[in-house]
């Protein structure tokens, strides 16, 4: 079986190893979604990455709710990733673009109007606002002229993030957020072409897949999906034949990649509400797939040995681990992140995290 340190081709992209930074919101973009040279030094001292999924990236105003997160609706967020892109490219790294819209969970203080979703729902807990945590607000079921709107957002966003020079996208369509909305009967209510059924729940998620691979083409695209868990108030009663039949769409349009969040019972970040999807999907999909979930070396070459799965994504050991390639490739001790820093503004826990060889000189 090839080990975390082979190659591997997903559609255009060639991996010089199988070790996946996961997309990780970091909160270090202006209020207007802009990124400065934070996250250029930041992207490029993680870039040995097999490869880099960015951060969630909102498609649009309406779709953004996370307070100092990126987008790629305006010509000046563009700008404002192309050093990040460079940055990584010099250094010898990939990257692509998580395209991201939160539906439900965008609160009207940063998405400037009501929220959409699937179905008029609330959202369990609480949003992060600029304002502090504020409860969320009743969503409005999008209809379908929205769904025309949003996914015409997203071909506007893939286009950007190849104007900025990513090497592809990633669909966000995991954790709760506007897809994972549509996809999963507990939230989706509706009675027309886009709820009730699974072929119909899993229409605006092949809609949005089938616009931005018409955009970006299907080689670049990938997509991302939480199939066994609660996220955010959001779940299925049936995953599997739920995430069999997207399978079973996915290799139709052989799209080459796509990435689950799938936890297990040990996981320290939300919990599985049904066991793993991943065999059934592999049972029917063709293409590469990329696990994430709570995994170190050993474990996450015990599931590349098993056959399910094609790469690992790393998520938190990212943060603190800049050189987590190398540390894992040499069994060298991982460090911890701080989480009172996930979410700050300056470099402290973002870019000053050292890698292996510091830590031993210091």
């Amino acid at each position: 079986m090839p080990s975390l340190f082979d190659p591997l081709t997903m559609g255009a992209l060639t991996l010089p190893n199988r070790i996946i930074m996961a997309p990780l919101t970091r909160g270090r973009a202006d209020r207007e979604g802009v990124h400065g040279a934070l996250a250029v030094d930041y992207y490029r001292q993680r870039a040995s990455a097999g490869l880099i999924i960015s951060e969630a990236t909102g498609i649009s105003r309406e779709g953004l709710g996370w307070p100092h997160a990126p987008g790629l609706w305006t010509s000046a967020q563009v700008e404002g990733w192309k050093p990040v892109i460079d940055a990584v490219h010099q250094a010898g790294g990939r990257i692509v673009a998580q395209l991201w819209h939160m539906g439900r969970l965008v609160h009207s203080s940063v998405g400037g109007g009501q929220p959409v979703s699937s179905s008029a729902t609330t959202a369990p807990h609480h949003a992060h606002t600029y304002d502090g945590n504020q409860p969320y607000e009743l969503a409005r079921p999008a209809t379908v002229d929205d769904l025309a709107r949003i996914t015409g957002d997203y071909v506007v966003a893939a286009r950007h993030a190849m104007l900025a020079g990513f090497d592809g996208v990633q669909i966000h369509a995991a954790n709760g957020y506007l897809i994972d909305q549509f996809l999963r009967a507990s939230d989706n209510h509706r009675d027309d072409d886009f709820g009730g059924s699974i072929d119909d729940r899993m229409r605006f998620a092949l809609q949005v897949v089938d616009a931005v691979a018409g955009e970006v083409g299907i080689e670049r695209t990938g997509i991302r999906f939480s199939p066994n868990s609660l996220s955010q108030g959001v779940d299925d009663p049936a995953p599997e034949p739920l995430f069999e039949a997207v399978a079973r769409e996915l290799e139709m349009r052989k799209l080459p990649w796509i990435e689950l969040r799938e936890p297990g019972p040990g996981s320290s970040f939300g919990k599985p509400s049904h066991p793993p999807v991943s065999p059934a999907m592999r049972a029917l999909y063709s293409g590469r797939i990329v696990l994430n979930s709570d995994y170190v070396g050993e474990t996450a070459q015990a599931r590349i040995d098993e056959g399910v799965a094609d790469a690992i994504a790393f998520g938190r050991p990212f943060i603190a681990n800049p050189d987590l390639v190398a540390r894992i490739r040499d069994g060298a001790p991982l460090a911890s992140p701080n989480p009172e820093s996930f979410y700050s503004q300056g470099p402290e826990g973002y870019t000053d995290y050292p890698v292996v060889k510091e830590q031993v000189a210091a």
